[in-house]
C-alpha cells in the first residue's frame, strides 16, 4: 500500500514538475545525498562521465538536460542550479543524488544527507 501512494505521488510531481505553469514551478521537498569521488568517470545513466566538480545530479524521474534549483531546508550552505544527467537515488527517502560540487556548495559533505527543496528552473 505504502508503494502505490508513493507511485503515485511520483506521478503527480512529475505531472506537476513537467507541466507547471512558467511563472509557478513545483517544488518537492525530501532528502538529498550527493555521489563520493570514487565515482568520478564512471558512466551516468546520460552516458555522460560522471565529474564531481560539475554542478549534476540524479533524480529518478526529470528528463535529463532538466536544470533544478536546490536549496536546504534548515537554510545552511547556498543554493544550487544543477542538471540533471543521472537515474537515483535508489536510498529509500532521498529525492535526489547531488555531485560533489553541488554538495559542497550546500554544505553537505560534513552532514552527508540533508532535506532540500528541488524546484524546476527549465526543461531539456
Amino acid at each position: 500500500m505504502r508503494r502505490a501512494v508513493w507511485i503515485g505521488l511520483s506521478v503527480c510531481l512529475v505531472s506537476a514538475l513537467s507541466c507547471a505553469h512558467p511563472g509557478h514551478r513545483a517544488v518537492q521537498e525530501g532528502l538529498a545525498s550527493y555521489y563520493g569521488d570514487g565515482f568520478a568517470g564512471r558512466k551516468t545513466a546520460s552516458g555522460e562521465p560522471y565529474d564531481p566538480d560539475a554542478f549534476t545530479a540524479a533524480h529518478r524521474s526529470l528528463p535529463f538536460g532538466s536544470v533544478v534549483k536546490v536549496a536546504r531546508v534548515d537554510g545552511r550552505g547556498a543554493p544550487v542550479e544543477v542538471r540533471i544527467n543521472d537515474r537515483g537515488p535508489f536510498v529509500r527517502g532521498r529525492i535526489i543524488d547531488l555531485s560533489g560540487a553541488a554538495a559542497r556548495e550546500l554544505d553537505l559533505l560534513h552532514d552527508g544527507v540533508a532535506r532540500v527543496s528541488v524546484q524546476l528552473v527549465a526543461g531539456p
